[in-house]
């Protein structure tokens, strides 16, 4: 005896066409995924930064984008990250870079202000880049870590319209009034320029 075949009803067929024209984000049941999408960089992990620790923005609209701002940690990538995720550390980066693999996490969306500069004004201007490792211990810069960063770079700068040059690509100690060193002297300036270029 055969079975009778079930075909779907008008209505079900009706929602299942609006449930396809929906962006894969907004669909019920994927709202992590939402977030995971968010990112500006196709290669980099979302990994975001406590509401607490960035100002929200429309840049460039609420402000131009001039400058890329490169930093070292002087600590671990995971815990780096933990201190992005701490709301009561009032500090941020719009992305991470990993010392042994050059794995880029992105922890601050690029319309917003991150709080890494240590100057309101170059905070509204720029995206800041955080290096996982210490000023004095060179060995955390490796050549995963140069080429992915200076991928990401030449990323933002096409993106905006920054020259990859560097009046426009600078270190942390070069922001106006900051006490800061990174990334140090052992930082390559013009390897990590020269790849910026080449990208």
């Amino acid at each position: 005896m055969e079975r009778a075949r079930s075909f779907p009803s008008r209505r079900r067929l009706l929602k299942g066409a609006a449930l396809a024209a929906l962006p894969y984000a907004l669909l019920p049941g994927t709202e992590g995924t939402a977030e995971a999408a968010a990112v500006d960089y196709a290669l980099a992990e979302w990994a975001p930064a406590s509401t607490s620790n960035y100002t929200a923005s429309s840049r460039p609209t609420a402000y131009p984008l001039d400058y890329v701002v490169i930093h070292v940690t002087q600590e671990t990538y995971s815990k780096t990250v933990s201190i992005f995720q701490n709301p009561h550390k009032q500090v941020s980066a719009h992305y991470l870079v990993r010392s042994a693999d050059g794995h880029v996490a992105q922890c601050v969306r690029e319309h917003d202000i991150a709080w890494h500069a240590g100057n309101w004004d170059y905070n509204t201007r720029s995206i800041g880049i955080e290096h996982e490792g210490w000023v004095d211990q060179p060995s955390y810069f490796t050549n995963a870590l140069y080429e992915e960063s200076a991928k990401l770079t030449a990323a933002i700068c096409t993106n905006y319209s920054i020259p990859k040059d560097r009046a426009h690509i600078i270190g942390h100690y070069e922001v106006p009034g900051t006490d800061h060193t990174d990334p140090g002297p052992n930082w390559d300036w013009t390897r990590y320029i020269r790849l910026v270029n080449l990208a």
